[in-house]
């Protein structure tokens, strides 16, 4: 079975949905025979990466919210996470494009790195405190993955996998995809948003019980 996975680093759930998914994996039995692609999208690809902002002063903006109902939505997916055994800090979060940081994660798909490239760029944008659209701070998370720091570097100032980038967000255009995470099963159905690990556990012994495009929050929109 394939399973493609549009995600944005920048998207909470999709962390929380990561380590939910990867839950279900420890229980499928099967979970060799799986290929699992992580595929980009951009929740605000507009977005100009900017240390000196707070992370609620962003999405209220963004979401054209006050700021005391931004930082609620912070302090709700910081509760998420927790659930799931993650531990975010959001006030040390610098809102970044993630323009960068998707290429990074093609890159390191043609190393067969790809799920370690989103694991480090998830923890070090909620965890740690990251700029991942700094050129250091992706290659050094590069190579703390194993990866060639210097094919690394060239790729990222060449913009070599940009177009890999666009090309996952077109791709997640025509399918309809308008928020992440969304799961898609051997391109026929699909689960979207941080499911319950039993529900992941179902779709894949039996993709057929979740349906065309089914939603179900919680999912992160912008």
């Amino acid at each position: 079975m394939k399973i493609e996975i549009w995600s944005d680093i920048i998207c909470p759930f999709c962390y929380i949905g990561k380590r939910k998914f990867e839950a279900a994996l420890d229980q499928f039995n099967d979970k060799e025979q799986l290929q699992i692609i992580w595929k980009s999208f951009q929740l605000m690809p507009e977005l100009v990466t900017a240390p000196d902002k707070s992370l609620d002063e962003v999405l209220a903006e963004a979401k054209g919210l006050p700021l005391q109902e931004a930082h609620k939505m912070n302090v709700q997916a910081t509760a998420f996470a927790k659930e799931a055994g993650l531990h975010y800090h959001m006030d040390k979060v610098i809102p970044a494009n993630s323009l960068k940081a998707q290429q990074l994660v093609h890159f390191a798909k043609n190393k067969g790195k790809q799920n370690e490239a989103e694991e480090v760029l998830f923890r070090a944008y909620f965890t740690d405190g990251k700029n991942i659209d700094d050129m250091q701070t992706l290659i050094s998370l590069g190579t703390e993955i194993g990866l060639d720091p210097q094919l690394l570097k060239t790729a990222l100032q060449e913009g070599t996998f940009a177009k890999d980038v666009l090309s996952d967000i077109h791709e997640a255009q025509q399918i309809g995809i308008t928020g992440v995470p969304f799961f898609v099963f051997n391109r026929k159905f699909a689960l979207s948003g941080a499911q319950p690990s039993a529900v992941f556990v179902e779709a894949l012994k039996n993709p057929f019980k979740i349906g065309k495009l089914k939603t179900i929050v919680p999912i992160w929109i912008l």
